[in-house]
């Protein structure tokens, strides 16, 4: 059962899990969802008590999450919408014609189809493909760096996710959103990196930040662009 308290002007929602510990631990997951792993004794007031004075770090634990949400925007797939491709915009031209394909051909996103109405599928199909064909070649030089660290993902698995760019599992998998395609190569390999730091520490530490900055000294600035590109 979800329960809230106000903190300013924010509402905050939060969910209490009792379980045989000694600590009261306070985790704010991806989804900006607020959970308290609490002792079995621990009294209401306590638990109230202690969210209150964490809730600027509560707060902006979710503002972070946030900020590493995908926002898409709106197509409708017609001529002369553009669209990204690695960073770089290209213009949508639709041919109709007895061919089915998807290229790009002179600052143009060329789709050929004998249906209108498949226009959409095409592309995502296409950007599928492209985030296959690039995502692996742009994680294995990172892979093979982080052996020094003591971790190496079985695999790069790629999966629509609304509220995520990038995830990986306790047994190594790295999980990235195909949409990412869609941004600079710099902006892909910062989601890579995240994701291998997070096989270490899988909190957002100091040392995690650490481990992240000395494999990539400006990924602060990768996280902007892509935040900016692909809001």
């Amino acid at each position: 059962m979800k329960e809230s308290f106000q903190f300013g002007s924010k509402r905050i929602a939060y969910q209490i899990r009792y379980s045989e510990r000694k600590t009261l631990g306070i985790t704010v997951t991806p989804e900006s969802e607020v959970i308290i792993q609490a002792p079995l004794n621990a009294e209401k007031e306590r638990i109230q008590e202690i969210l209150y004075k964490r809730a600027p770090w509560i707060l902006k634990q979710q503002s972070y999450f946030l900020s590493f949400q995908p926002r898409a925007t709106e197509r409708k797939y017609i001529n002369g919408e553009t669209h990204l491709y690695l960073g770089r915009q290209y213009r949508l031209k639709v041919i109709q014609s007895n061919n089915q394909s998807v290229k790009l051909l002179h600052g143009e996103l060329l789709v050929e189809t004998p249906s209108l109405d498949q226009v959409k599928a095409l592309v995502k199909a296409w950007y599928l493909g492209k985030a296959k064909e690039k995502f692996q070649g742009l994680a294995n030089p990172w892979i093979d760096r982080f052996k020094i660290e003591g971790v190496q993902p079985e695999t790069i698995v790629l999966r629509e996710m609304p509220l995520r760019w990038g995830s990986c599992t306790p047994k190594g998998k790295i999980i990235l959103n195909p949409e990412l395609i869609k941004a600079p190569k710099g902006c892909i390999e910062y989601v890579i990196i995240h994701e291998l730091c997070h096989l270490i520490y899988r909190d957002h530490s100091s040392a995690f930040f650490r481990l992240q900055t000395r494999y990539m000294k400006d990924w602060e600035k990768w996280k902007e662009r892509l935040e900016r590109i692909l809001a």
